[in-house]
């Protein structure tokens, strides 16, 4: 075990060990007041993400000694084993917020579309790998996303717009990253852009003909420009306005940790999607910027290890967490600042909830196993070129 920790990559691991007492922290901060209406115990939230964050420890001291062999060995049964969770739903979810997304687990609801994201980028990574002499047949380079398509499709009808937009772009993330020939390359594009074309237009059809298949609230939600406006005039629009004056009431430096007045039920989701604004309320502008700061650097560490890897299926691991975390990230402020429509995103490291905690841990130790093992490997490629040399 010791000797395993020695070889993870140490800044990344103490910077996300950092964001996730950092979220803990906020999170109580933000959601005491919730608490304390809820359940007249300020510090709920705060205990059942202590116990999560515990979790997600022993899980990584568990699982950072799996070899990567054995996850190359099952991927197929990795992404069974999703879908199974997914279908599962349609039996025996529970409906939260209007999304069939969650398995009632005895602490916690389990959202199995979070565990997809991981094990859609095991699948690929190893997929690829597996078939890395075909470069030239765009047939094989496209046969994955018969899964991406599968797993998009579940979680749409759940429906999770959030998950399911970032599966989509986590899976073109991670292809994007495929070294195919050029002409395979270019064929492989035509059929996607196609497709998504295809899509869009039946998509488009279907909202023009009201039958989109989405709710009113979701519907609501692409009408997302001049938020305050709506707020005022026809009662839309209410978390992005109330997200504007909260980054507002905060200025440069905040009115201090625990002052935030939009926690006081002025932003329903404050401790979940929208903790970003009472971030930036309570300590300020330089402090939000600061930790965009600190994402960006978690993902360089990972493209690093990404760049030092001996074997593709470990490269396109390493890329697929960091599109993770990025997409996460990406799509949740533009949604809180209103560029872009809400669709109920978590923060990385700093959103409440159990589900993405420990498929985040479970994502970031397999880049930090992954680190282990090119470590090993060039430490021995080191002792061999030595015995080489005498």
């Amino acid at each position: 075990m010791i000797k395993v920790l020695r070889k993870i990559d140490k800044p990344l691991f103490f910077t996300t060990v950092f964001m996730y007492v950092f979220g803990l922290i906020m999170i109580f901060s933000a959601s005491y007041v919730k608490a304390i209406t809820a359940s007249d115990n300020a510090y709920y939230y705060l205990i059942r993400q202590s116990v999560i964050l515990i979790i997600c420890l022993f899980a990584f001291l568990f699982l950072i000694n799996i070899p990567m062999q054995k996850y190359k060995k099952h991927y197929k049964l990795i992404m069974y084993f999703s879908i199974a969770l997914l279908v599962s739903l349609q039996f025996w979810g529970i409906t939260v917020n209007g999304s069939k997304s969650w398995l009632s687990l005895p602490f916690f609801n389990f959202q199995p579309s979070e565990f997809a994201k991981i094990a859609l980028i095991i699948y690929m990574a190893y997929y690829y790998e597996k078939n890395r002499n075909n470069k030239d047949d765009y047939k094989i380079a496209l046969k994955p996303f018969i899964f991406v398509f599968i797993v998009f499709a579940l979680v749409v009808i759940q429906p999770d717009l959030g998950s399911a937009i970032i599966i989509f772009l986590l899976s073109f993330s991670i292809f994007c990253g495929v070294p195919l020939l050029p002409v395979a390359k270019k064929k492989s594009w035509r059929i996607i852009i196609i497709s998504i074309a295809i899509f869009s237009i039946i998509a488009v059809i279907l909202f023009l003909t009201g039958k989109s298949g989405l709710y009113e609230y979701q519907l609501q939600r692409l009408n997302f420009l001049n938020p305050c406006q709506r707020y005022t005039e026809v009662g839309t629009g209410y978390q992005v306005c109330n997200s504007y004056i909260a980054i507002n009431n905060g200025g440069l430096f905040g009115v201090g940790i625990g002052n935030s007045t939009q926690k006081y039920l002025y932003l329903p989701e404050s401790y979940t999607d929208f903790i970003f604004p009472v971030i930036v309320e309570e300590l300020g502008l330089i402090t939000g910027i600061f930790i965009i700061l600190t994402y960006t650097y978690i993902i360089f560490r990972i493209l690093k290890i990404a760049r030092s890897c001996y074997t593709l299926s470990h490269g396109l691991i390493c890329y697929g967490v960091a599109a993770y975390i990025f997409w996460h990230l990406f799509i949740n402020l533009v949604g809180v600042l209103g560029l872009l429509p809400l669709t109920g995103v978590p923060l990385p490291f700093l959103s409440y909830g159990g589900s993405y905690a420990l498929c985040l841990t479970l994502g970031l130790t397999l880049v930090q196993r992954i680190n282990v093992e090119t470590t090993i490997m060039r430490q021995e490629e080191k002792i061999k070129n030595k015995i080489r040399q005498i």
